[in-house]
């Protein structure tokens, strides 16, 4: 494991000062996302949201995308915080298109099987029991091996696995890798285990930097397998710490760290989640990047706040009953949920909105700045959910 050092919490009273969320601000929160998926359902019919919303409108598109599975995903949170059968026959439409996708291979030739089938398929499984949803589900995983690099030890993000220029992965593949773990506890086979594993392992090792921060993107050396250098094709530059990237790995880390029941990871954790609260402006919302703050005149990233609390709850219960730093994070997601609620959603529901505003898909490409997408809106109501009730998480 690559060495860290952690950042100790600059400002922990303001984390400790944050009141609880009250039922009465979870219920809101929750009636937003149901009205907007409401009209959503209506909107989109069978058909999926772009990743991004543009004008804060969602264009519609067939099941193409990496970020599908997370519309999809949105139905079953709201199947399970309302029991109404429409969001379970909607999402079960859906699964039948990602059936399709996996078994004609439709747009996979890249990591993110994991986004795309878990918060469908395998949530479609867990909360019916559909052997459908499981076989499509364990496809994907066999599909996401395909990406595997065994003398980097590692999966391949995108392009062709035989490309040196392409010889790479990403720090958000740490959320593809539930899917990999579930396949081994469904089938009994270790090898998705075993790669999942590993491919975990290579990005700590080498994607995260000794101060905590993350690069983006990793290329690895295709002659020897080993490191060569870190760059990031999302962040402001290869130096800076994307936010969205930060969030990956606060989230990404104690996912594996669960399946693996292995806490040999919680100092990188710790390290990564300073880091970002350290960074965080006035309203606790970060800026796309976290090299930003108040007065740059750059966006926020709405998304990967959300993102970022939901890593911090999965990681709550590991967390020992006399870590000092324990109700900083508790501390930290009240605040950042209190900020989402009442500054980054709309009373406005109108059809193809989003249900988080204020968000940053790519700013380099200028897809999805100061919008909506959907990822955003998955990860706001997941955590949501998280703090209404003890949630069987899809990952």
């Amino acid at each position: 494991m690559g060495r860290v050092n952690t950042e100790k919490i600059a400002d922990r009273e303001r984390w400790l000062s944050a009141a609880p969320l009250t039922k009465e601000e979870i219920d809101r929160g929750l009636a937003c996302c149901i009205a907007q998926i409401d009209a959503n359902m209506d909107a989109f019919g069978t058909k999926f949201p772009w990743s991004a919303t543009k004008g804060l409108e969602y264009p519609i598109i067939e099941n193409i995308e990496w970020t599908d599975g997370f519309w999809t995903g949105l139905l079953w949170l709201a199947y399970e915080v309302t029991g109404d059968e429409k969001y379970r026959a909607r999402a079960m439409e859906n699964v039948s298109s990602f059936t399709n996708r996996v078994e004609n291979k439709i747009e996979l030739d890249h990591h993110d099987l994991g986004f795309l089938y878990t918060p469908s398929c395998v949530a479609a499984y867990k909360l019916t029991g559909d052997q459908g949803a499981r076989r499509a589900a364990i496809m994907a995983a066999d599909q996401l091996l395909t990406r595997w690099q065994p003398k980097g030890k590692f999966l391949q993000a995108w392009g062709p696995t035989d490309s040196a220029e392409h010889y790479r992965f990403i720090i958000d593949c740490m959320l593809n890798l539930p899917l990999l773990y579930w396949a081994s506890e469904e089938t009994g086979d270790p090898k998705y285990h075993d790669i999942a594993a590993m491919h975990f392992k290579t990005t700590c090792d080498n994607i995260i930097r000794e101060d905590g921060s993350a690069f983006h993107t990793y290329y690895m050396n295709p002659e020897t397998g080993g490191p060569d250098h870190g760059a990031t094709r999302q962040g402001y530059s290869d130096d800076s710490a994307w936010a969205r990237g930060q969030a990956w790995g606060m989230y990404g880390i104690p996912l594996n760290m669960r399946y693996l029941g292995d806490r040999s990871y919680l100092e990188t954790w710790r390290a990564m989640s300073n880091y970002f609260l350290n960074r965080l402006p006035e309203d606790s919302i970060c800026y796309w990047d976290l090299i930003f703050g108040d007065g740059s005149g750059q966006p926020r990233d709405s998304s990967a706040a959300a993102a970022a609390v939901c890593g911090m709850m999965e990681m709550a219960p590991m967390l020992d009953a006399d870590d000092a730093d324990a109700p900083v994070y508790a501390g930290a997601c009240n605040a950042i949920m209190r900020s989402l609620i009442n500054g980054y959603t709309s009373d406005d529901h109108a059809p193809l909105r989003p249900i988080l505003y204020h968000g940053v898909y790519s700013w380099h490409s200028g897809k999805g700045v100061d919008e909506g997408n959907i990822w955003g809106d998955y990860y706001f109501m997941e955590a949501l959910v998280r703090s209404s009730k003890r949630w069987n998480p899809y990952w």
